[in-house]
């Protein structure tokens, strides 16, 4: 059962403008990048339905969030159908991401009061989703629907609308400055976070430090020019 309202998972997850999107089998190392991105002063996290035995995974992160890490709202990825929504909602995820939508895991997710952010890709899919109830969409694959253009596209004429964009082809001040700038209330960001390197050695400072400097690039970009 979540611990967190669906408003403050909300806020969580648009007030820093960066959510860590991760997949790791090894439990412990899978806790210590999730505490690496609390410590960078991300507590809206998801963690992606990959492999056989995720929600074995999952399930112990939100124990462990529960119990040493209660700041953290802990969210699934990668959920395509309603019954897979539930098995994670029943292990305690915040939030629930898709890589599209589904009209079977909005209405599951409105009945739990948990924020649910499809996957969406075209002004009509957008449009489906925030009828039954979405509040923030998820724009995938973002680069291959048009980039920032296809967000300010969207928001001239639904300017309330609010997009998270993942699958960033470059994570930099000058590309996330051009999301921001285009509307987008958030990003989210996986290997350019959690690079190969930093993983194999298990550096986990360099991620934080990693993960401060990008919320860094997120405040810059959010700046009013001039």
């Amino acid at each position: 059962m979540a611990r967190f309202a669906r408003v403050e998972v909300l806020n969580r997850l648009v007030e820093p403008g960066l959510v860590p999107v991760f997949h790791h089998d090894d439990i412990e190392m899978a806790r210590r990048l999730m505490t690496a991105c609390a410590a960078a002063g991300l507590t809206a996290i998801e963690f992606t339905n990959r492999g056989d035995h995720a929600i074995d995974v999952f399930a112990t992160l939100t124990r462990h969030c529960r119990d040493q890490c209660p700041e953290i709202a802990l969210g699934a990825g990668t959920i395509v159908d309603a019954p897979t929504a539930a098995l994670y909602l029943a292990h305690g995820a915040e939030f629930i991401v898709g890589p599209s939508f589904s009209e079977a895991v909005a209405r599951l997710c409105n009945r739990r009061r948990v924020p649910y952010l499809p996957g969406c890709a075209t002004a009509t899919e957008i449009a489906d989703a925030e009828e039954i109830g979405v509040e923030i969409v998820k724009v995938f694959p973002c680069e291959s629907v048009g980039g920032p253009t296809f967000v300010r596209a969207i928001l001239g004429p639904s300017p309330r609308t609010r997009i998270l964009a993942t699958g960033l082809a470059e994570v930099s001040p000058a590309s996330l400055a051009e999301w921001f700038k285009a509307g987008v209330v958030a990003v989210g960001i996986g290997r350019e976070l959690f690079r190969k390197e930093l993983l194999e050695r298990r550096d986990y400072d360099a991620i934080t430090q990693r993960a401060s400097e990008m919320v860094q690039w997120v405040r810059a970009a959010r700046r009013p020019a001039g």
